[in-house]
């Protein structure tokens, strides 16, 4: 059994320069310390109520976020600069 948080976000670019690159949803300081604290691991949850399995991540200038790819965004329906409801879960070590 693992710990689960859930939030909304936008999606977003993790480099703007790269409109092509890896897309993130930020996640809020609050859901940080439930997923175990800043440190990157692998996560699984939904996106707009699509399963989905990625990585947690440091963001420069103290931010986490997820980082969501393609084939999530298309199954979720959804894609850079749109809200989505985000539910995560770490699994406990």
């Amino acid at each position: 059994m693992g710990t689960t948080v859930e939030f909304s976000g936008t999606v977003r670019r993790w480099n703007p320069d790269k409109p092509g690159g890896l897309a993130v949803v930020d996640v809020p300081d609050d859901c940080v310390t439930q997923l175990g604290g800043r440190k990157q691991r692998r996560v699984t949850g939904t996106l707009n109520g699509a399963e989905f399995a990625g990585s947690t991540m440091l963001v420069a200038g103290g931010g986490f976020c997820v980082g969501v790819s393609k084939a999530a965004l298309k199954a979720a329906d959804a894609g850079v600069g749109d809200d989505v409801e985000v539910v995560l879960q770490r699994e406990q070590p």
